[in-house]
Protein backbone atom coordinates (compact mmCIF):
# COMPACT_ATOMS: atom_id res chain seq x y z
CA UNK A 1 0.00 0.00 0.00
CA UNK A 2 1.47 3.35 -1.22
CA UNK A 3 2.32 5.81 1.54
CA UNK A 4 -0.12 8.78 2.00
CA UNK A 5 2.45 11.43 1.30
CA UNK A 6 2.31 9.80 -2.02
CA UNK A 7 -1.39 11.38 -3.11
CA UNK A 8 -0.71 14.74 -0.72
CA UNK A 9 -1.07 17.59 -2.37
CA UNK A 10 3.19 19.23 -2.65
CA UNK A 11 1.03 22.71 -2.18
CA UNK A 12 -0.19 21.93 1.15
CA UNK A 13 3.07 21.26 2.71
CA UNK A 14 5.13 23.63 0.92
CA UNK A 15 3.79 26.24 3.37
CA UNK A 16 5.15 24.35 6.11
CA UNK A 17 8.40 24.01 4.47
CA UNK A 18 8.72 27.67 4.40
CA UNK A 19 6.99 28.13 7.69
CA UNK A 20 9.59 25.72 9.47
CA UNK A 21 12.46 28.08 7.08
CA UNK A 22 10.77 31.64 8.06
CA UNK A 23 10.40 30.62 11.70
CA UNK A 24 14.62 30.07 11.88
CA UNK A 25 15.34 33.50 10.15
CA UNK A 26 15.66 31.63 6.47
CA UNK A 27 13.25 32.78 3.74
CA UNK A 28 11.08 31.58 0.98
CA UNK A 29 13.47 32.23 -1.75
CA UNK A 30 16.18 30.32 -0.28
CA UNK A 31 13.53 26.80 0.47
CA UNK A 32 12.35 27.75 -3.42
CA UNK A 33 16.14 27.79 -4.11
CA UNK A 34 16.23 24.49 -2.29
CA UNK A 35 13.64 22.54 -4.51
CA UNK A 36 14.65 24.15 -7.72
CA UNK A 37 18.44 22.71 -7.26
CA UNK A 38 16.69 19.32 -6.12
CA UNK A 39 14.10 18.99 -8.87
CA UNK A 40 15.37 21.07 -11.79
CA UNK A 41 12.11 22.67 -11.50
CA UNK A 42 12.59 26.53 -12.76
CA UNK A 43 10.77 29.46 -10.83
CA UNK A 44 7.68 28.89 -13.34
CA UNK A 45 7.65 25.37 -12.86
CA UNK A 46 7.36 25.67 -9.26
CA UNK A 47 4.70 27.88 -9.38
CA UNK A 48 2.64 25.85 -11.83
CA UNK A 49 3.17 23.20 -9.70
CA UNK A 50 1.75 24.55 -6.89
CA UNK A 51 -0.98 25.71 -8.76
CA UNK A 52 -1.97 22.79 -9.65
CA UNK A 53 -1.95 20.99 -6.37
CA UNK A 54 -0.25 18.05 -7.22
CA UNK A 55 0.81 15.63 -4.96
CA UNK A 56 4.22 14.14 -4.31
CA UNK A 57 4.42 11.20 -6.50
CA UNK A 58 3.05 13.38 -9.71
CA UNK A 59 5.67 16.57 -8.10
CA UNK A 60 8.83 14.32 -8.27
CA UNK A 61 7.72 12.27 -11.28
CA UNK A 62 7.29 15.48 -13.43
CA UNK A 63 10.52 17.32 -12.13
CA UNK A 64 12.78 18.29 -15.22
CA UNK A 65 15.84 17.01 -13.74
CA UNK A 66 16.61 15.51 -10.43
CA UNK A 67 19.44 16.52 -9.58
CA UNK A 68 22.65 13.83 -9.45
CA UNK A 69 24.23 15.44 -6.33
CA UNK A 70 21.21 14.23 -4.43
CA UNK A 71 23.01 11.21 -3.68
CA UNK A 72 25.67 13.09 -1.26
CA UNK A 73 22.81 14.00 0.98
CA UNK A 74 23.53 11.78 4.51
CA UNK A 75 21.84 11.99 7.69
CA UNK A 76 18.42 11.44 9.42
CA UNK A 77 15.33 13.13 9.26
CA UNK A 78 12.01 11.59 11.25
CA UNK A 79 14.26 8.51 12.82
CA UNK A 80 15.34 7.97 9.59
CA UNK A 81 18.85 7.73 7.65
CA UNK A 82 17.87 9.36 4.11
CA UNK A 83 20.74 7.38 2.30
CA UNK A 84 18.91 4.10 3.43
CA UNK A 85 15.47 4.54 2.66
CA UNK A 86 14.33 1.52 -0.26
CA UNK A 87 11.76 2.83 -1.97
CA UNK A 88 12.69 5.85 -4.37
CA UNK A 89 9.59 8.65 -3.84
CA UNK A 90 10.09 8.03 -0.52
CA UNK A 91 13.82 9.03 -0.82
CA UNK A 92 13.32 11.71 -3.09
CA UNK A 93 10.73 12.92 -0.07
CA UNK A 94 13.29 12.55 2.47
CA UNK A 95 15.87 14.33 0.64
CA UNK A 96 14.10 17.01 0.47
CA UNK A 97 12.74 16.83 4.29
CA UNK A 98 16.72 17.03 5.13
CA UNK A 99 17.45 19.98 3.07
CA UNK A 100 14.95 22.51 4.65
CA UNK A 101 15.93 20.38 8.04
CA UNK A 102 19.77 22.09 7.04
CA UNK A 103 18.35 25.50 6.26
CA UNK A 104 16.47 25.41 9.46
CA UNK A 105 19.54 24.64 11.19
CA UNK A 106 21.23 28.03 9.91
CA UNK A 107 23.47 25.59 7.21
CA UNK A 108 25.26 28.10 4.97
CA UNK A 109 23.15 27.23 1.25
CA UNK A 110 27.06 25.99 -0.55
CA UNK A 111 26.66 23.35 1.84
CA UNK A 112 23.39 22.57 1.57
CA UNK A 113 23.32 22.20 -2.20
CA UNK A 114 26.38 20.02 -1.65
CA UNK A 115 28.42 22.94 -3.51
CA UNK A 116 26.22 23.11 -6.48
CA UNK A 117 24.63 25.88 -8.11
CA UNK A 118 20.73 26.39 -8.67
Amino acid sequence: MAHRIYTTSFASVYPLYVAKAERKGRTKDEVDTIIRWLTGYDEAGLEQQLAAEVDFDTFFATAPHMNEDRALIKGVVCGVRVENVEEPLMREIRYLDKLIDELAKGKAMAKILRGGDV
